[in-house]
């Protein structure tokens, strides 16, 4: 049975993982990016009409590619996140940012929901699945660029 200082410590692990994955992104580090992943992943998507899906996708040369579309620098940040921790198993649903500039000049601003699925092996969570829902994207001036609501 897990004990309330257990349980936040576990949260606070995880928090900081998220962060970790999130900084690894702004910093197109592909290797940061995937350590944080199971090799045995199972589930790495987009909701429609994106489409997007693995684990197939989670190598480093597909992750440097996509990182290779951003022109510049690449910001993620995280908010309103929410982790709910079992003895061995967790879950995180948070709202994600990014904001960047794709390689043909076009400001993007990307909102998400995003539920990561995580384990615990050898003592260190680890993530096993994650699934974003992507309602709209953003132009730099705050206007709605695509509607990808489906």
């Amino acid at each position: 049975m897990t004990t309330d200082i257990a349980r936040t410590a576990d949260e606070e692990q995880i928090r900081e993982l998220l962060e970790d994955r999130a900084a690894a992104t702004t910093a197109r580090d592909a290797r940061r990016f995937l350590s944080s992943c199971a090799p045995d992943m199972v589930d790495f998507s987009l909701a429609p009409p994106l489409q997007y899906k693995g684990p197939e996708a989670l190598d480093q040369q597909a992750v440097e590619a996509w990182y290779a579309t951003w022109n510049g620098p690449v910001e993620v940040s995280l908010t309103q996140v929410e982790i709910t921790v079992g003895d061995d198993v967790a879950f995180s649903h948070s709202i994600n940012r990014m904001h960047g500039t794709k390689r043909d000049g076009f400001e993007v601003e990307l909102w998400s929901r995003a539920t990561v699925g995580l384990r615990k092996i050898d003592g260190a969570w680890t993530i096993t699945h994650t699934h974003s829902s992507v309602p709209f994207l953003m132009d730099g001036s705050g206007r709605a660029a695509l509607d990808l609501t489906p």
